[in-house]
């Protein structure tokens, strides 16, 4: 499948980084935590870093109900989702052609409320096991009031391109000569050991999803 290609969603520069196809937008959001959302609430655009999570082909966002993100998204708003993965530095043997490696996804659409008991338990979960799969089935899950206390929203994914870019610097020939150091420098993100809470109960170990988290 791929999405429509739109003016608005159309890839200006550098266009053959752009992917419109469902697997490479997929693929960059399942891979991200954080994404900054944009809108523009009485004409005052605003750039809101949020957690979420992708369940088909919807963003689900939550949070609390006195959230300015999530009333606009939950009204119908249109909405410009951002989702960066920062991969490696690209170092050339200029400033100028330095660049970096990422994939990219911006996601166009307009916000619903999700309100049923079952269908926002279950987009909380998706939300969780987004963040750190396994979790749901071990902490205590939400109250009806903290249920009630909790907006969740979904966001179609209406248009979405994907900008990738991979490889090496690409200097001009007569760089190629200058005794200056160029390639590129990984980027990775790890977890680290666990750290317990200080009211930790005795006996309570470090849970195995915990640990997978380390080994990958």
């Amino acid at each position: 499948m791929t999405f429509p290609i739109t003016p608005r969603s159309t890839l200006k520069r550098i266009a053959d980084r752009g992917h419109y196809d469902q697997a490479s937008v997929h693929a960059v959001l399942d891979a991200g935590l954080v994404a900054h959302v944009a809108i523009a609430p009485d004409g005052q655009p605003v750039v809101i870093p949020v957690l979420y999570a992708r369940s088909d082909g919807e963003i689900i966002f939550h949070g609390a109900k006195a959230s300015r993100l999530l009333k606009y998204l939950q009204a119908g708003g249109e909405v410009c989702v951002a989702v960066t993965l920062l991969d490696r530095l690209v170092l050339a043997r200029s400033l100028f052609e330095s660049s970096m490696n990422y994939r990219s996804v911006v996601v166009f659409g307009k916000g619903r409320l999700i309100e049923g008991r079952s269908e926002k338990m279950d987009a909380l979960r998706t939300i969780s096991e987004h963040v750190l799969p396994g979790r749901w089935d071990d902490a205590r899950q939400p109250t009806r009031k903290e249920l009630a206390a909790t907006t969740v929203v979904a966001v179609k994914i209406e248009e979405a391109t994907a900008k990738i870019r991979t490889g090496w610097s690409e200097d001009p020939e007569a760089d190629l000569a200058l005794p200056v150091w160029a390639g590129v420098l990984p980027i990775n993100q790890v977890y680290g050991a666990p750290l317990a809470d200080p009211h930790l109960l005795e006996g309570v170990e470090v849970p195995g999803y915990l640990r997978r988290m380390m080994e990958d």
